[in-house]
């Protein structure tokens, strides 16, 4: 190894695949591979939709076993759901899937005790059906809550099994509504207003806070040599994503895309107005203080429903075909809950355009089309309107994830937003992961050091935009403002 060079273990796990990727962290070293990607399919039951998380910490255990020697461990997912423990310590039952339906008209009751606009002011998170606080409401009268000793986060799940270990990362933690972002601590008042028992979580943890050190179990299945710490990250992986967004100065937005677009601004205060609350942005927290001040789009989910249902077609393919047709000739809502559940989705965006009396796409080009479009219109809705709520100015779009390797999509969002997109940063959350566990041993600085790491070391690609915003404000009259 490099002088000054250390490896380590990003967990990374995404709502349809997980991954195990390894960093190598130095001064002017910033290398990731990928030991490990396994898919991440949930299963639906008699009960519901939930989530394989055996299947899931499996992965992880064999990503491990190929990652090789590691300074360091870190876990990030996706927010919002959650397992339950016994006083043992023992897992009751899979973790439900946020796409389960198990919250519908959940939140119509937990306003009637503590109104929106109120629970907005308290805890600055958006609405969403499946936010962890209406999850556990709806949970109220079960077998399982009332036998649960422990409520863990999924990545402070497959921490604890690792370690032994319970903590709640405090950026996960963040969506579960139930926290006030002002203090950066529980809700107490939230949470005592609704019934929800806040002894239920471990002791906060922050990005950086040890998490523990493998157990010898996991040492002798993965062929580790320890003491091999886990370092708590940004456990939210729109918090690493965030982290690792390449950005100098303060003047930008980021879009962070993969099976969710989420749109939105670093602050360092969270705005928690009325109008913020009507226009849907969420106060998630981030690294160092800052807030992540966002709005939830369905992003590439949207596209990905449509080749399952088309029998995974080539998406290379499919993006040269767009390409070729008119834009905005059809656009939906992308935040649009109405696409929030897996089926039909090519059917439902024809439903949806008809409705608004919009000519209906029939091919799969002009689908995919209309979905990358509705995504740029949406992102374009997202910047500015957060610059404008937050008095925030935006010279730049930075987007990072997955939808960098989607040129078309990078570049109808910076012909919607009539700004300059920089993508980068593929797998952004992975890469804000690694930067973290390396920051604990002293190889990186504060996260404006990370970033110009990430700019010096990372492959990125500007996008000018293209002709005047006339037509994409038309567009934007044709769909429901949220």
């Amino acid at each position: 190894m490099s002088e000054g060079v250390r490896s380590y273990a990003a967990v990374d796990l995404g709502a349809s695949s997980g991954r195990v990727m390894v960093g190598r962290v130095g001064p002017d070293t910033l290398e990731l591979s990928e030991a490990h990607r396994f898919p991440n399919r949930p299963v639906r039951l008699a009960e519901g939709l939930r989530w394989d998380i055996l299947a899931l910490y499996g992965g992880a255990m064999e990503g491990l076993r190929a990652a090789g020697p590691v300074a360091s461990v870190g876990i990030d997912s996706w927010a919002v759901d959650y397992g339950l423990l016994d006083a043992g310590g023992a897992l009751l039952g899979n973790p439900v899937h946020y796409r389960d339906a198990r919250t519908e008209g959940v939140a119509e009751k937990v306003w009637a005790t503590v109104p929106a606009r109120e629970l907005y002011a308290a805890t600055g998170i958006q609405y969403a059906p499946f936010n962890t606080l209406y999850q556990l409401v709806s949970a109220r009268s079960t077998a399982q809550l009332a036998q649960a000793d422990r409520l863990l986060m999924i990545p402070d799940l497959l921490s604890y099994w690792l370690t032994g270990e319970q903590g709640t990362e405090l950026t996960n933690a963040s969506t579960t509504q139930l926290i006030d972002p002002r203090t950066r601590t529980w809700s107490y008042e939230i949470a005592e207003r609704l019934g929800v028992d806040l002894g239920l979580f471990a002791p906060l943890r922050r990005p950086g806070d040890p998490a523990g050190v493998l157990r010898p179990e996991v040492l002798e299945e993965t062929g580790l040599t320890g003491p091999v710490p886990v370092t708590a990250v940004g456990s939210h992986d729109t918090a690493s994503a965030v982290a690792a967004v390449p950005a100098a100065g303060e003047r930008f937005a980021y879009i962070c895309t993969g099976t969710w677009s989420l749109a939105g601004l670093e602050l360092t205060a969270p705005v928690l107005t009325e109008e913020s609350r009507a226009a849907n942005f969420t106060n998630e927290l981030g690294l160092d203080g800052t807030v992540r001040y966002l709005r939830n789009i369905m992003g590439l989910w949207l596209l990905q429903e449509c080749q399952r249902a088309w029998g995974e077609p080539d998406l290379g393919l499919l993006l040269r075909e767009a390409g070729g047709v008119p834009s905005l000739r059809s656009v939906v809502d992308a935040g649009d809950v109405t696409f929030l559940a897996p089926g039909r989705m090519p059917e439902r965006i024809a439903e949806a355009c008809r409705a608004s009396g919009q000519p209906v796409p029939v091919t799969r080009a002009e689908v995919t089309r209309c979905i990358l479009d509705s995504l740029a219109l949406a992102h374009r809705r997202a910047v500015e309107d957060a610059g404008r709520l937050a008095d925030h100015p935006v010279d730049v779009v930075y987007v990072v994830g997955g939808g960098t390797r989607n040129a078309l999509l990078c570049q109808l969002t910076a012909d919607a937003c009539g700004l300059p997109v920089v993508a980068g940063a593929t797998e952004a959350a992975a890469l804000g992961n690694v930067l973290v566990q390396a920051r604990t041993h002293g190889l990186v600085g504060d996260l404006p050091a990370m970033r110009r790491l990430l700019t010096r070391t990372q492959p990125l690609t500007r996008y000018a935009p293209r002709g005047d915003g006339a037509r994409w404000r038309e567009a934007a009259a044709r769909i429901a403002t949220p």
